[in-house]
């Protein structure tokens, strides 16, 4: 019987537990080698299965509408990109005491995008910025609207307007107050008004895949869906800098309201992080307030 969602413990998504499942549901890739795949995301846990597969488990109850959302819609976006996506080939069901449905896919080689893996920063940022402009051409009718699925990415900043207000309060003279201020209160003010068009959601380096040093496949898609695509433009301000980021831009096509929004998104997850990490992991703070930095540097040299 599996458990129920809130008594689950991610920690026992394991080699024992994926293995049990593929055997009882799908014999026919029993005997592949299965592995941990390095590194790990936090939504999903995914393992390599053989040379050609992978398994991916949602590693919480919030996280297990987006297996059926993939399953549903990677096939329709997947043939209208110019790069490689996930490629879902089964769906599995509950069951060894993993709670809900999980999924087997093609196996997507490459490594993740960052300083070292990337040759030429602005031809990548070229590539990213067509890719994402080729989403948004894709017919959004019938698409998932923003919501619990998506962490509401897609949707008004609105939804964290509270807790970015409190991250703010609560870093104090750690950071410029009334700059982040500033950002988050320009990031509002900019509405969109557009139709709704595909977004990723969740465009980090760790579902940014490179080979030979160019952009070589975008993955996981379970924060998808359709609405405002200032969400996807993240990417821009925790990777890009200079060149490369106008380079992206330049390739959406986007406009002073559209990249507005975009500020308030990494805004709002660089100041959740540091509050979250400041007194127990120094990395991914540091990391996390350069990217404030970054954003009140560009607001300023807006005159905001």
């Amino acid at each position: 019987m599996p458990l129920p969602n809130e008594a689950f413990d991610p920690r026992t998504i394991d080699v024992d537990l994926v293995r049990q499942l593929v055997r009882a549901q799908f014999p026919q890739w029993a005997q592949l080698p299965l592995t941990p795949a390095v590194p790990q995301g936090w939504d999903n846990r995914t393992f390599r299965l053989g040379a050609e597969l992978s398994v991916r488990l949602p590693s919480a109850a919030g996280y297990a509408p987006q297996i059926a959302k993939e399953q549903r819609w990677l096939p329709f976006l997947a043939p209208q990109l110019p790069l490689p996506i996930p490629a879902p080939l089964a769906l599995g069901a509950p069951g060894a005491g993993f709670p809900w449905q999980w999924s087997i896919y093609r196996w997507r080689e490459g490594e993740v995008a960052g300083d070292q893996t990337i040759a030429d920063l602005t031809a990548f940022a070229t590539a990213l910025g067509q890719f994402f402009a080729a989403l948004q051409r894709i017919n959004a009718c019938d698409g998932p609207q923003p919501g619990v699925h998506s962490a509401f990415r897609g949707g008004p900043l609105t939804t964290y307007d509270a807790e970015t207000r409190r991250a703010i309060t609560a870093l104090g003279t750690a950071i410029d107050g009334a700059g982040a201020q500033a950002v988050w209160e320009a990031a509002r003010a900019a509405r969109w008004d557009g139709p709704p068009v595909w977004f990723h959601g969740d465009v980090a380096v760790g579902n940014l895949l490179v080979r030979e040093g160019r952009l070589a496949a975008v993955i996981d898609f379970g924060c998808a869906g359709v609405g405002d695509p200032a969400c996807d433009l993240v990417i821009a301000w925790t990777l890009l800098s200079g060149e490369s980021r106008e380079a992206f831009r330049a390739g959406l096509s986007v406009d002073d309201a559209t990249w507005a929004r975009g500020r308030g998104w990494p805004l709002w997850k660089a100041l959740i992080t540091v509050v979250e990490y400041r007194d127990s992991d120094q990395r991914k703070a540091k990391a996390a307030h350069s990217v404030i930095s970054t954003l009140l540097h560009e607001q300023r040299a807006l005159g905001g």
